[in-house]
């Protein structure tokens, strides 16, 4: 592993990976399916919305003429020549003089200018009695006044959520032009390793990494595939991942990068036969110093290659592979946004590196913003990477300079709050 001179810093490691991957080309998907991608293209409405005029409340199509002098006192009462449904609209003109039923969202008829509402009125069948005046035009929802035809309702780049996505529907858009999600094959390696619900011996462990870093890309907005456990052998780690590639727009690994004799993946990627060109080397922060990237396969296919601690791995999924997910998803920000809270508890770093400690992080109710007042973080659990408890009580990890040894209680620091839509 590269001594402490060689290490290259948290930016210029992010660069790498984001420099390695690109946004996926666009497809169209059905509106079920878009939900969260990022739409590639200005749509533009077919349609006006509403695509007529139509009622805005229950009541009685109306001339305003013919009530404009309507009250408790001197109530007017008009003919009823019938009734107008939602969609079994048969009154297509009113004539002065005569009202109709009318439900809320049918097509107002022409000659007819204002609603009435139930309200209002003693809901008469035959003859309907009106005890108050409405405007001209009242109760009535214009024609394009929400959308107009030809009009941008969706830019490129709008994430899809539901409000688009039944604006889309409303103007009668059944597919949109939208980055997929990417696909991420997850590989833990190490002959140490055994899958939850299998016996463990006095020198195996379970292999959390690939269950938490598969979880974490699916919550990302990805199509994570978990592969079964490849042993410390680089021969069978090259065939796994080689026949995973055909499904794979992102790899993501972890174990085996550190400077340890069977450190498979680095002896794998590193080959000339392995079709890879990954860049291996030790990154300024803690967790997470050991790290790879590059591209694999005929396809230059993006490979991250992350340490085998736990919280390492989870650390720099966090810093490097969500926001490289979200490059290849069209989303931004790509990365996570940092937060500003005050630190309950001293802590310390280690010079020239910068430190990702867990954090648990606190807004008062009613408080938000980039930098919410009165937001604080407390430390949990200590420095080590392979405590993986101490990180699942945790929704935040606090972020320490690599100038900064030690920070007091109350100062405030830059938080990624871990559970935050952004």
């Amino acid at each position: 592993m590269p001594d402490a001179t060689s290490l290259i810093g948290v930016p210029e490691f992010f660069e790498r990976v984001m420099d390695a991957v690109h946004p996926l080309a666009p497809m169209s998907h059905s509106l079920q399916e878009a939900s969260g991608l990022a739409c590639a293209e200005d749509v533009a409405a077919p349609v006006a919305l509403p695509s007529f005029d139509n009622a805005a409340m229950d009541g009685y199509a109306v001339v305003a003429a013919d009530v404009v002098t309507a009250s408790e006192d001197h109530p007017v009462h008009l003919p009823v020549v019938g009734e107008i449904g939602a969609g079994q609209a048969r009154i297509m003109a009113l004539s002065p003089g005569t009202a109709a039923k009318i439900m809320t969202g049918a097509p107002v008829p022409a000659g007819c200018d204002t609603v009435v509402p139930y309200e209002w009125t003693d809901r008469g069948v035959a003859q309907v009695r009106i005890e108050r005046a409405p405007a001209v035009g009242q109760h009535i929802r214009s024609r394009g006044e929400d959308v107009t035809a030809g009009e941008v309702v969706v830019s490129a780049g709008t994430v899809l959520g539901p409000r688009q996505i039944g604006l889309l529907a409303a103007v009668g858009r059944s597919h949109v032009l939208a980055r997929p999600r990417p696909r991420v094959v997850v590989v833990s390696t190490g002959s140490e390793l055994r899958d939850p619900g299998d016996e463990v011996g006095h020198d195996s462990i379970y292999d959390g990494n690939s269950y938490m870093l598969a979880a974490a890309a699916r919550a990302a907005g990805a199509v994570s595939y978990r592969v079964g456990i490849v042993p410390d052998d680089p021969g069978a780690f090259l065939e796994a991942v080689h026949d995973q590639l055909v499904r794979a727009d992102l790899v993501i690994t972890s174990g085996g990068v550190s400077a340890g004799d069977y450190d498979v993946v680095k002896a794998a990627l590193g080959s000339a036969s392995s079709g890879a060109n990954v860049w291996f080397g030790g990154v300024a922060m803690q967790p997470g110093k050991p790290q790879g990237v590059g591209t694999i396969g005929d396809d230059q296919t993006p490979i991250v290659t992350l340490p085998g601690n736990p919280v390492s791995a989870y650390v720099s999924f966090e810093v490097f592979v969500l926001p490289a997910i979200r490059k290849l998803m069209g989303l931004a920000p790509y990365a996570r946004p940092l937060r500003r809270a005050a630190l309950t508890h001293p802590v310390t770093s280690i010079a020239g590196r910068r430190q990702f400690l867990r954090g648990e992080y606190s807004v008062p109710t009613g408080v938000g913003g980039n930098v919410a007042r009165g937001a604080s973080v407390t430390p949990v659990g200590g420095h080590g990477s392979h405590l993986l408890g101490d990180l699942a009580a945790s929704n935040a990890l606090i972020v320490i300079p690599e100038s900064v040894t030690r920070v007091e209680a109350g100062q405030p620091v830059h938080v990624l709050a871990l559970d935050e839509q952004f």
